[in-house]
C-alpha cells in the first residue's frame, strides 16, 4: 500500500523570521543586480564614448595620414618639375648656343657674299669703261664708296722711268701731287718695290708725306703705276680685310683697264676684225 501524504500542517510554514530574511535577501539581491546592471550600462556608455573618441582619433590620424601622404605626392611633383625646368633650361641653354653658332656663322657668309659683291662690282665698273675718262670716273667712285677714300691720286710712270705722274685726284691740290719722283718718298717707295704698303694707324688721318694705303698698279708682270690714298673719310678710321682684298684687286684690274680703254679709243672705238685675233701672236 501507498502511504498517503500528510497535509501541510502549520509547522511545515517557515518561520516569519526567515521569510522576512529571505524578502530581505531577495531584495538586496535585485538591488545589487540592479545596481550592478546600472554600473554595467555605464561602463558600457563610457566603452561607447571611448570608442566613439578612438574612431575620432583614428579619423584625424587616417587624414593627418592621407594629408602626409597628399604632401609627399606633392613633394614628388615639385621634384619632378623642378628636374623637367633643369631640364628645359639646358635644352634652353644648348639651343642658344647652337642659335649664336648659327648667327655668326650666318653673320660670316653674309659678310663674305657682301665683300664677293663689291668686288664683282669693282671688277664690273673697272672693265665696263671704254674711255679712259670713264675708267677714271669709275675708279674714283670705287675709292670714295668701298675704301672710303677722301684724298687721293692715281699714277702712271713716265716714259723714262723716273717720275709718277698723277692722271687723276681728288681731295687734294693738284699741283701739290701732280708729280712725284720714284726715288723718294712713301709713294716712290712702294712703287719702287711693287708691293702693297697701308697704315695700321687711324687711316684718316694719313697726309702726303704719310698716305694711308699705296697701291702699285701692275700690268704684264710690270709695276707701271700707283693709286695713293692720303686720307680717308672721318668715319673710316681702320683697314679692314675686305679692303686689302680691294687694293689686290685694283693693283691688277687698274691698269689693264685703263690701257684697254686707251687702245679702243685709239682705234676709233671700233672692234677689231676677226683675222686681228687669228693672227695674235704670243
Amino acid at each position: 500500500m501507498t502511504e498517503r501524504k500528510r497535509p501541510a500542517t502549520p509547522s511545515d510554514r517557515p518561520p516569519e523570521d526567515l521569510k522576512k530574511e529571505r524578502d530581505a535577501f531577495i531584495q538586496q539581491f535585485f538591488r545589487k543586480g540592479a545596481q550592478f546592471t546600472e554600473e554595467l550600462l555605464k561602463e558600457n556608455e563610457r566603452l561607447r564614448d571611448r570608442i566613439a573618441e578612438l574612431e575620432g582619433d583614428n579619423q584625424r590620424l587616417r587624414a593627418h595620414l592621407a594629408s602626409d601622404e597628399a604632401i609627399r605626392d606633392l613633394l614628388r611633383k615639385i621634384e619632378q618639375l623642378e628636374n623637367e625646368k633643369k631640364e628645359l633650361i639646358n635644352r634652353s641653354v644648348r639651343f642658344e648656343a647652337v642659335s649664336d653658332e648659327f648667327s655668326s656663322r650666318y653673320a660670316e657668309v653674309e659678310a663674305e657674299l657682301n665683300n664677293l659683291a663689291n668686288l664683282y662690282v669693282a671688277t664690273y665698273e673697272l672693265h665696263s669703261a671704254h674711255s679712259v675718262r670713264n675708267v677714271l670716273r669709275n675708279l674714283k667712285e670705287l675709292l670714295a664708296q668701298l675704301l672710303g677714300a677722301a684724298a687721293f691720286a692715281v699714277y702712271l710712270v713716265s716714259e723714262d722711268g723716273k717720275e709718277l705722274v698723277a692722271i687723276a685726284s681728288e681731295g687734294v691740290n693738284a699741283t701739290e701731287v701732280s708729280r712725284l719722283p720714284v726715288s723718294q718718298g712713301a709713294v716712290g717707295a712702294a712703287f719702287t718695290r711693287g708691293t702693297l704698303v697701308y697704315s695700321r694707324g687711324d687711316v684718316s688721318k694719313g697726309t702726303l708725306g704719310d698716305p694711308a694705303a699705296v697701291i702699285p698698279l701692275s700690268m704684264d708682270g710690270r709695276t707701271v703705276g700707283a693709286i695713293a690714298i692720303f686720307g680717308t673719310l672721318p668715319q673710316k678710321t681702320e683697314f679692314v680685310n675686305v679692303d686689302n682684298e680691294l687694293f689686290k684687286l685694283l693693283g691688277a684690274q687698274a691698269a689693264p683697264a685703263l690701257v684697254n680703254a686707251r687702245l679702243f679709243t685709239d682705234t676709233g672705238r671700233r672692234v677689231p676684225g676677226i683675222q686681228a685675233f687669228l693672227d695674235l701672236e704670243d
